[in-house]
């Protein structure tokens, strides 16, 4: 701002030289100020060039600084897309999994309370079985006995009657 405020004062003085020297000759001292003024714009301009070009250094290196977030963008979208895709196929595999172990869950749950009950039931109905087992083999072991002795009873009585019919047949 410095430089525009400077800037002016030197046109002003300009504009007061081309008024005053109309006689078209120039004193030392307004060629001193010509020679002034002209380093002043000399000065200002190349100021104004140097900043110019500092801008666009800046400019350049801005749109260069954009163009390679423009390109990590890029890339880091792709990447992301790359992470999608791959997520994507395990994660409905992985659902369609719990899924059908939920469901297997589900079946199981009755089927394991059926099969308490039926294997309480075996085993009832397994003692059940082995205690009639202990009774009809006892039983049978009691026919055994039984049929055994009758069978020697009857011997002994087939004897004594035999025992009385040769006795009965000796006896003329």
């Amino acid at each position: 701002m410095g430089l525009v405020c400077s800037n002016r004062k030197e046109m002003q003085k300009m504009k007061n030289l081309g008024s005053i020297g109309s006689s078209g000759r120039l004193s030392a001292e307004e060629c001193e100020d010509e020679e002034i003024s002209k380093l002043a714009i000399s000065t200002f301009q190349s100021k104004e060039e140097e900043i110019e070009r500092k801008k666009m250094e800046v400019r350049e290196k801005v749109e260069l600084q954009l163009g390679r977030a423009e390109e990590e963008t890029r890339r880091l979208a792709h990447i992301w897309e790359e992470l999608e895709v791959l997520d994507d196929p395990m994660r409905k595999e992985v659902a369609m999994v719990r899924k059908k172990i939920d469901l297997a869950n589900r079946d199981l749950k009755p089927l394991g309370l059926n099969y308490q009950k039926k294997e309480k039931e075996y085993k009832e109905a397994l003692e059940a079985f082995n205690e009639k087992n202990k009774e009809k083999a006892h039983l049978v072991a009691t026919l055994v006995e039984m049929l055994t002795e009758s069978e020697r009873l009857r011997m002994k009585k087939l004897e004594e009657l035999c025992k009385t019919i040769e006795s009965m047949s000796l006896k003329p």
